[in-house]
């Protein structure tokens, strides 16, 4: 499988809001990271920094606004966008993706963001989603941790 390709069924996968198969397309080990904070691990610690934004999101796209490939590495200009009670919030990334094409799996996805303006915009609506949570009216995954 071609490295944009691998990519393309990550992006796929977390715009159908599915956190299991987005944890599916990275080997085991490998380090996804939101700069600047600390890597997740392998396809459950995918799986649990993608869970709760996925779940609050009743609509994900990531566009894709310029993307260049080489030796088995991808780089993705994108603008993300999650659908969170009726309001869409955005964030500008740079991804570097690695991957490894003979076994179709990412190696290493390294997302660099300018925090700043996407904690001050999505902060309110993820607090709101987390307090509707424990009041048991939404699921969660307890090993989750929060995006930016």
């Amino acid at each position: 499988m071609s490295t944009r390709d691998v990519i393309r069924t990550f992006l796929d996968a977390v715009e159908s809001r599915d956190a299991d198969a987005a944890a599916a397309c990275f080997a085991e080990g490998a380090p996804y990271q939101n700069m600047p904070h600390p890597p997740q691990f392998g396809p459950s610690g995918v799986r649990a920094m993608l869970t709760n934004i996925l779940a609050a999101s009743t609509e994900v796209r990531w566009d894709v606004i310029n993307e260049a490939y080489a030796d088995s590495r991808g780089h993705l200009e994108r603008i993300d966008r999650f659908v969170i009670d009726d309001v869409e919030y955005a964030v500008q990334c740079h991804a570097v993706v690695e991957v490894d094409e003979a076994a179709g799996l990412i190696t290493a996805f390294r997302d660099y963001v300018d925090l700043a303006p996407w904690r001050a915009e999505l902060a309110p609506a993820l607090e709101h989603w987390l307090a509707r949570q424990a009041e048991g009216n939404i699921a969660h995954d307890s090993g989750s941790n929060t995006i930016g």
